[in-house]
């Protein structure tokens, strides 16, 4: 079976993930960056073990001065940009290092005692340091962050000039006190967002990276192929679990899209699917891993920060959502593999069992995070076990070739970190907008808007909430449109968070809500980059690839909205009784039933439009989980049934009574 090769598979990553693509060094400025990665990644754990005295903000200040002076050495400031580093590079990394370190400079307990009072000095240093991360910013990200990061300074600073009716305007903050938002409080860029990620998300970058060496990457995929063997729903199946399966080691939609598709997409040829309903299913399988436990996105770490809960319990409330999301995968599968007419493929594996017996032990480090998680060990402290596991095995694998496997485990945590610079860079951006938001009160204010322009609606509490509701799931997709999945979180927790809150919506539900949106920009039209990159592989048409992806996703769009619009809602995040669980899941079931008939096209057979538009209320009432909308989309659920048996057998009687 014939696959894309790995510098294709590379190159396509490059130009579709939302993240750019790191430059291409010589030798010399390689092995010296890798040195510093792996010093790096060292910190990293000294951190987690035997934690500074002085305290975690002071870890932070020397993990930011250590890693942003990378993403000058690593990532291009211009296209065409590959080579050794110029002084457009060793410059402003050289300039990063130094005001990076600077509050260590003169003693970092002299340096928080200046808090609101910082010398010129400081501002000076401050100020640098504002301009490199954002320009670390744009050469990971591009220009939206950091222009959105400039509006929130400027609004910070010349909010006073806005006139006084308007709700956002305040007196106007000092740039001293901007600066000493940024560089001394801890709301700045020392915030929770870059703790996030110098902790969890660094050593769950090195955890891939040390799975992926080890081979994992390749067994996912083999025993995702051996799993469902000879069917015709098979090569869809074995889409899904593998994007599943690989989204452990990648952590990127678009990256594990791109990855799933180089080896599936010829199988999916062969089965006879179109190339837009393939490149549809490996966007969706791509963005699913990202979805669902047990690693979820960087976002979710943040969350667990945000809430002040334990990781674990972010894993637990996506437990039934990803059941959802992959029941309405399963589903259009079954679907495709009857319109499409879908044919078995033979693909030359070995048994599930001689695959597992092979390679089973892969797993065993992700049982190794979710067991130590639930025996409450930090989840940093968890993560560097479950690596050592996946290492350690990796050796027995590879005992007759211990100086390759040295070799790997050595440069895996130094890949680990250079492939989290991009979202350290947006991280310590993030501070700026939760600094002036916390400033100035943006937040609350915004939140407040959107609940009055919803009020306009009606005066109903109800219908502010559904109005509100599905402006914010408008606004988060926007967003995430233009910025990555980890800021698109961040801003829209401290913006739209509050308004969800004050309707009453539990913080929990509110953060999930926001948390799937927030990923789900990934394959959202007009950009949809997972989608865009399917089609890149598949050759099929991108706006087409991209509305087939919808039809895979549709669910995910749907079932966050049941999180925050009643409170049986809290079912779908285990957040209530047992019985109550089971009622909301068994009825959001039934509804992703329906939406898979609407989008589709198949229910007992090929289905007409009378009963798949029927289907579309009937599965909107049922996502609402109130009993009497229950009722209401079961009611029209029959309907639409019933349509679809006897409408055939009415125009096949008209017809004879015609002839």
């Amino acid at each position: 079976m014939s696959t894309t090769a790995p510098a294709e598979v590379a190159e396509l990553i490059a130009e579709y993930d939302e993240e750019r693509p790191s430059r291409e060094l010589p030798r010399r400025w390689e092995i010296g960056v890798r040195a510093a990665t792996l010093g790096i990644a060292l910190l990293v754990l000294k951190q987690v073990f035997w934690p500074f005295a002085k305290g975690g903000q002071y870890y932070l200040v020397i993990f930011l001065a250590v890693t942003l002076p990378l993403v000058f050495l690593c990532y291009r400031g211009r296209r065409g940009g590959d080579g050794a580093p110029g002084p457009l590079d060793w410059v402003p990394a050289l300039l990063a290092f130094v005001v990076g370190a600077y509050p260590l400079f003169g003693g970092f307990d002299a340096f928080l005692d200046r808090q609101g009072q910082l010398t010129v000095l400081d501002v000076v240093a401050g100020s640098l340091l504002l301009l490199l991360v954002l320009e670390a910013c744009r050469r990971t990200t591009g220009w939206v962050l950091p222009v959105v990061c400039l509006g929130f300074l400027a609004f910070a600073y010349y909010g006073g000039y806005l006139p006084q009716s308007w709700a956002v305007s305040h007196a106007g903050v000092d740039f001293d006190q901007i600066i000493n938002g940024f560089y001394n409080d801890a709301t700045g860029f020392y915030g929770t967002p870059l703790d996030v990620a110098a902790t969890y998300i660094v050593l769950f970058t090195i955890y891939g990276a040390v799975l992926n060496a080890s081979g994992a990457g390749a067994f996912f995929v083999d025993i995702s192929f051996a799993a469902f063997r000879k069917s015709r729903t098979a090569p869809g199946r074995t889409a899904a679990a593998a994007g599943f399966l690989l989204g452990t080691v990648s952590g990127s939609g678009t990256a594990t899209t791109v990855s799933l598709g180089a080896v599936t997409w010829p199988m999916l040829k062969k089965a006879g699917y179109p190339r837009e309903n393939a490149g549809g299913l490996l966007a969706a399988s791509g963005i699913g891993a990202i979805l669902s436990p047990p690693t979820l996105g960087a976002a979710a770490f943040i969350i667990a920060e945000y809430l002040e809960t334990s990781y674990l319990q972010v894993l637990v409330w996506a437990i039934v959502p990803t059941l959802l999301y992959y029941l309405g995968i399963a589903l259009a599968v079954e679907v495709d593999a009857r319109r499409f007419g879908a044919k078995p493929v033979d693909v030359d594996v070995p048994g599930a069992w001689a695959v597992l017996k092979r390679g089973g032990y892969h797993f065993l480090s992700l049982a190794v995070i979710v067991v130590f998680l639930a025996l409450d060990v930090p989840v940093y402290s968890a993560v560097v076990y479950a690596t050592g596991v996946a290492a350690a095995f990796a050796l027995v694998a590879r005992r007759r070739d211990v100086r390759g496997w040295a070799r790997a485990m050595v440069e895996s945590p130094a890949l680990g970190v250079r492939g989290a610079l991009p979202v350290i860079a947006v991280c310590a951006a993030a501070g700026v907008i939760t600094s002036t938001i916390t400033k100035t009160g943006l937040g609350q204010e915004l939140a407040s808007a959107l609940v009055d322009l919803a009020g306009v609606v009606s005066s109903d509490p109800a219908v502010v909430l559904f109005v509100t509701v599905v402006l914010a799931a408008v606004a988060v997709s926007v967003l995430g449109l233009a910025v990555p999945v980890t800021a698109s979180f961040i801003i829209s927790w401290v913006v739209i968070g509050p308004a969800l809150t004050e309707l009453g919506v539990a913080r929990e539900e509110a953060a999930m809500f926001i948390f799937y949106y927030a990923v789900l920009s990934e394959v959202t039209p007009p950009t949809a980059l997972a989608a865009v990159a399917a089609a890149a592989i598949t050759g099929g048409d991108v706006m087409k690839t991209m509305w087939r992806t919808w039809k895979y996703t549709l669910p995910a769009f749907l079932v966050p909205l049941a999180f925050v619009l009643t409170d049986n809602g809290a079912g779908l995040l285990l957040r209530s009784s047992f019985v109550d669980v089971l009622w909301a899941f068994a009825v959001s079931v039934v509804g992703v039933a329906a939406l898979a008939v609407l989008t589709g096209g198949w229910m007992f057979g090929p289905a007409r439009w009378p009963e798949r538009l029927l289907c579309l209320p009937a599965a909107v009432a049922l996502l609402y989980l109130q009993p009497v909308s229950v009722v209401i989309g079961l009611a029209l659920l029959l309907v639409a049934v019933a349509v679809h048996v006897l409408l055939p057998k009415v125009l096949l009687r008209g017809k004879e009574r015609d002839a």
